[in-house]
């Protein structure tokens, strides 16, 4: 039973940021129904079905229901109109233009919280533009920052804005107006974009860069990739490990392991205008043993290291195989869900749903008799 059983919440089925904010609700034992269309037993699936229909799906029921037919209307307004909370990840304007507007949700259940997350917000000259990921983390200086000196900037994977300034910060929002809802008994909408969740996730950036502590040069900052201390090296059997060791102290203990040689051979930590050097001296010295030797040297100390490991790697490392970070899910290894709770603990309650898995039980639930939920069926209204 985790933290949110009990919370009632309707997801229009889309891509990305939409579908992470449900899952993470879901994760943490939200009843969330996800409205999907009905599936064309004739159509080819494509490489973007699995990025709705996959992993991120995983927890939640699924209603096949047609939103343009009269009757599938009427069935997703009585959904909405006994849910918590609803999520949608459109363009601005398509949920008005199927009459799932904010407007016309809030005015059939005035105690909803109704999430949105879109790239750009749902106001503003960019409001209606198509993007990405990358476009927004850009138009936020969070892109910019990211790569090597005298370098391009270095396309990340698409976790800074679609799923932490998207997905997650929506999630974060529709949970604090669920507690305003319970003390004033009134919904609101919650506007996620991922251009602004991106912005507030570089806060730390802007200020350091306000107080004189950040400079907008690519990799010429102590945590970007420009310090020795703070890097990623090449080990001898090509795979690669991490160093962090920012703080004296860590440093002092990364020395002392690496050997007396190493530590006379070396620059002063923050002598900047030796980074460079520095930097070289250290590859050198990674290159002299295998990823598994480092670890046997320096892993669970407080160097600061930790193995690169790749994503199939990854589950099976001791650390995480104790904490239990990954689970396995309808066959598909997978992270589990994030935070703990001592109490009442999160969990994946079912794998991801093909679409209209449980319209029928979804539909009885909400007092639809069988012969009504077979018309509708045959209507073409849902599946």
């Amino acid at each position: 039973m985790g933290p949110l059983t009990g919370v009632r919440v309707v997801e229009f089925a889309g891509l990305g940021p939409g579908p992470f904010c449900g899952m993470v609700l879901s994760d943490l034992g939200a009843d969330v129904v996800r409205l999907d269309r009905i599936p064309d037993p004739g159509a080819t699936p494509t490489d973007m079905d699995g990025l709705s229909s996959g992993i991120l799906a995983r927890g939640r029921r699924s209603v096949g229901v047609d939103l343009k037919h009269p009757d599938g209307r009427a069935v997703a307004e009585q959904l909405v109109d006994g849910a918590d909370a609803l999520i949608e990840g459109f363009r601005p304007g398509v949920m008005e233009r199927l009459g799932f507007g904010s407007d016309e949700c809030l005015a059939r259940n005035p105690r909803l919280v109704y999430g949105r997350v879109t790239g750009w917000g749902q106001d503003g000259p960019y409001a209606r533009a198509a993007g990405h990921d990358l476009n927004y983390i850009a138009l936020a200086g969070a892109l910019a920052p990211i790569g090597r000196r005298g370098e391009r900037p270095v396309p990340p994977l698409n976790v800074l804005g679609d799923f932490a300034g998207g997905g997650m910060l929506l999630a974060t929002g529709i949970l604090a107006a669920l507690v305003e809802t319970g003390r004033s008994g009134r919904g609101q909408v919650v506007d996620a974009a991922m251009v602004d969740g991106s912005a507030y996730l570089m806060t730390m950036m802007y200020e350091m860069l306000g107080r004189g502590g950040w400079t907008e040069e690519r990799g010429s900052n102590p945590n970007d990739g420009a310090a020795h201390f703070y890097d990623v090296y090449e080990t001898a059997d090509g795979e690669h490990v991490s160093i962090a060791a920012m703080e004296p102290k860590f440093y002092a203990e990364l020395l002392e392991r690496l050997g007396p040689d190493v530590a006379r051979d070396l620059p002063g930590q923050w002598d900047r205008d030796r980074w460079p050097e520095a930097t070289e001296k250290l590859a050198a010295v990674f290159r002299t043993r295998t990823r598994d030797e480092w670890c046997a040297l320096l892993e669970g100390t407080d160097a600061c290291f930790a193995p690169v490991l790749r994503m199939s790697e990854a589950p099976q490392h001791p650390h995480n195989r104790h904490r239990g970070t990954f689970v396995e899910v309808g066959g598909v290894t997978q992270p589990a869900p994030a935070p703990r709770f001592d109490r009442t603990p999160a969990s994946v309650a079912r794998p991801a749903a093909a679409p209209g898995e449980h319209t029928d039980q979804v539909l009885a639930e909400a007092g639809l008799s069988g012969d009504r939920i077979a018309a509708l069926r045959e209507a073409g209204a849902v599946g």
